[in-house]
């Protein structure tokens, strides 16, 4: 296989059609065997990967050119995922707003070619698959939950957290699955699993659900600001899953599909 005929593959299992902002090959490679699928991987990685013999390095989070620059564009998916829980287009899209600017902000002063320049002058074939991954992983626990909880509307938070424990990554991790916001006799209500769209929508998009009907958020992971609002808003709860538990189940999936092709991949670097 040649790196875009990986991304392909991740890209059917999402059910996208184009290459997102989020990710990107940034150094092209054709009769790939052996890769290194990691959830960060950079120079060192890279170098690591070379001396071993591997044919790819994947990083699973964005770390060269368009991917870092453009990561911003990608926030904008939320807003579908929003309506899709009752918030109104117009409101979705003002409540991400500030949030999509501030990462604009933060990532156009990165170096986004420290990576990649490596990975060209080692000729390493280097590529990232972020938002396919976080969709496959975000619809795949949004169907568990909603399977163990169609017909109870009397699970508590307590309960979302067993059902998450049930799942093979959030078995293996370190960082369980964890209330942030909330109690465990709480009431769980309608659950929103949100894992895609790049990063954190931010305090006001999580409102925006809560108004809407949402009673829980399950995220990958939340920042303290949020959880204080949250707390003082006082209408919804946070479960958080946990990050590399969380990224490792779409990965999981697309090493799957690669595995069946016949590539012969080895999960690094916080892929469970």
């Amino acid at each position: 296989m040649n790196t875009r005929e990986i991304m392909a593959v991740a890209l059917k299992l999402a059910g996208l059609d184009e290459v997102p902002a989020d990710s990107t090959i940034s150094v092209e490679g054709d009769n790939i065997k052996k890769v290194l699928f990691g959830v960060d991987m950079e120079t060192a990685e890279l170098m690591l990967a070379k001396s071993l013999g591997y044919d790819l390095v994947i990083s699973h989070h964005p770390k060269a050119d368009e991917a870092i620059i453009n990561f911003h564009e990608v926030m904008d998916i939320q807003i579908k995922r929003m309506i899709a829980f009752g918030v109104p287009i117009n409101k979705a899209q003002k409540m991400l707003r500030a949030k999509k600017n501030t990462v604009d902000i933060g990532h156009h002063v990165m170096n986004y070619d420290r990576v990649s320049s490596a990975a060209r002058l080692m000729g390493m074939p280097f590529m990232n698959i972020h938002m396919p991954a976080d969709l496959i992983g975000e619809r795949y626990v949004q169907r568990h939950l909603d399977d163990r909880f169609e017909a109870d509307p009397f699970a508590k938070l307590s309960d979302v957290i067993d059902a998450l424990s049930e799942l093979d990554s959030y078995k293996k991790a370190v960082t369980k699955p964890v209330i942030r916001c909330g109690a465990p006799d709480d009431y769980a209500g309608k659950i929103a699993v949100l894992y895609a769209g790049g990063t954190n929508g931010g305090e006001d998009v999580y409102k925006a659900y809560f108004e809407a009907g949402v009673g829980t958020i399950v995220a990958m992971h939340a920042p303290e600001s949020v959880i204080d609002a949250v707390r003082t808003q006082n209408i919804g709860n946070i479960i958080v899953a946990g990050h590399m538990a969380s990224d490792s189940i779409g990965i999981q999936i697309i090493i799957r599909a690669l595995e069946e092709k016949g590539l012969n991949i080895t999960p690094f670097s916080g892929v469970l």
